[in-house]
C-alpha cells in the first residue's frame, strides 16, 4: 500500500502546483513553496542563496531554520513521500526490454521464495558474532559514519554558489526541473510558447533521472543535508519487536527488512548496512516483515542491553 501512495503523491503535489500556476495561484513550487509574500526555500537553495550573494538573508535563514527543524522531526521523509525524483527514475525501465524485465521479476521472487524458507536455516554462536562485528563499509556505515560521494557534490554546490555569485546547482536540480519542465509544457500547448526550454530541461532531467541511476544515494546534494542533520532525528525510526522477529524469536535467518530496503540499511543489524539517517520512512521494511515485528513509533523506547551485550562492552 505504502509503495503506490509514494508514487501517487508526488504526482497529486506536482499536479496541485501545476494547477495552482495555471490559475495564477501564489503557491510556488516544491523549491519555494509557500502562499503569497509567505514562502519557504528548500533547504540547499537557502543555503546557496546566502553563499552566492554572501549576504545573511533572513528570509533564506528562516527557511534553512524551518528545514532542519523538519528534518530533525521527520528525517528523510520527504525523499520516501514527496520528491518527484523517484517517481521519475521508474522511466528508466523504459529503455529496459520486456525480456530483461521478465528475468528480473523472476529472480526477486526466486529471492523472495529464498526468504521465505529461511526459516529452516538455524543461526549459530558463530553467525551472531559474525553479525554484531561485520560492516559492509557502504559509507555510511552505522559504526563508522563516513562521508560519501553526495557529501563532495554537496561541497562542491556550495563552493561553486560562492563562486560564481548564483546557486549553480539550482539549474540542474532535478526536482525544480521537474516542476519547470511541467510548466515549459503547460505554456507550450497553452499559449503556444515554444522555447529552447522545452527541450533542454526534459533532457538534463531525463540524464539524471534515468542514466544516473544512483543520483539519490551517490549524487544528490540535498539528500546529503538530509543525512547529516538526519543523524540526530529520533522519530518513526523502524523498530524490531525481539518476541516476534524470527532471528531472535525462533533463531533463524530472515532479512527481508534488510533486502527491500531502497537505502540499504538492515534494521535487524544496523552495524551492517547505512546509518538510520539514510531511512527515508517509507514503511517497506515494515510491510515486508514476514513476523509483523517493525514498526515505525513517533519514538522509539530504549532496548534493555542484554547480559552478552553488557559483557562485551
Amino acid at each position: 500500500m505504502s509503495k503506490k501512495l509514494r508514487i501517487a503523491i508526488p504526482i497529486i503535489v506536482m499536479a496541485v502546483l501545476a494547477v495552482a500556476y495555471a490559475l495564477h495561484l501564489p503557491l510556488g513550487s516544491l523549491s519555494n513553496f509557500g502562499w503569497e509574500t509567505i514562502s519557504v526555500l528548500c533547504p540547499l537553495g537557502a543555503l546557496t542563496t546566502m553563499l552566492a550573494s554572501k549576504t545573511l538573508i533572513p528570509h533564506a535563514l528562516i527557511s534553512l531554520v524551518i528545514a532542519v527543524v523538519a528534518i530533525l522531526l521527520l528525517g528523510r521523509a520527504f525523499c520516501g513521500w514527496i520528491c518527484p525524483t523517484p517517481v521519475l527514475s521508474r522511466l528508466r525501465y523504459a529503455f529496459t526490454s520486456k525480456s530483461k524485465l521478465k528475468a528480473k521479476e523472476e529472480e526477486a521472487a526466486a529471492q523472495d521464495n529464498a526468504g521465505q524458507s529461511s526459516d529452516k536455516i538455524e543461526l549459530t554462536d558463530a553467525d551472531r558474532a559474525l553479525l554484531k562485528s561485520a560492516c559492509r563499509g557502504h559509507g555510511s556505515c552505522a559504526s563508522k559514519g563516513t562521508l560519501d560521494s553526495r557529501h563532495l557534490v554537496l561541497g562542491g554546490t556550495l563552493l561553486s554558489a560562492a563562486i560564481f555569485g548564483f546557486p549553480v546547482f539550482c539549474l540542474i536540480c532535478p526536482i525544480g526541473l521537474t516542476f519547470a519542465t511541467i510548466v515549459l509544457l503547460m505554456l507550450l500547448f497553452g499559449v503556444g510558447d515554444l522555447t529552447l526550454g522545452v527541450i533542454v530541461a526534459p533532457i538534463i532531467l531525463l540524464i539524471e533521472v534515468v542514466f544516473f541511476r544512483k543520483w539519490c544515494s551517490h549524487i544528490c546534494p540535498l539528500s546529503a543535508i538530509m543525512s547529516l542533520v538526519g543523524k540526530a532525528n529520533r522519530t518513526f525510526v523502524p523498530t524490531i519487536d525481539d518476541s516476534k522477529c524470527l532471528e531472535t524469536s525462533k533463531g533463524v535467518a530472515c532479512g527481508k527488512c534488510s533486502q527491500v530496503c531502497e537505502v540499504k540499511i538492515d534494521p535487524r543489524h544496523p552495524e551492517l548496512g547505512s546509518h538510520m539517517s539514510e531511512c527515508i520512512k517509507c514503511r517497506a521494511c515494515v510491510e515486508a516483515c514476514p513476523g509483523h515485528a517493525i514498526s515505525m513509533p513517533l519514538v522509539a523506547r530504549a532496548k534493555k542491553l542484554e547480559a552478552g551485550d553488557v559483557a562485551e562492552q
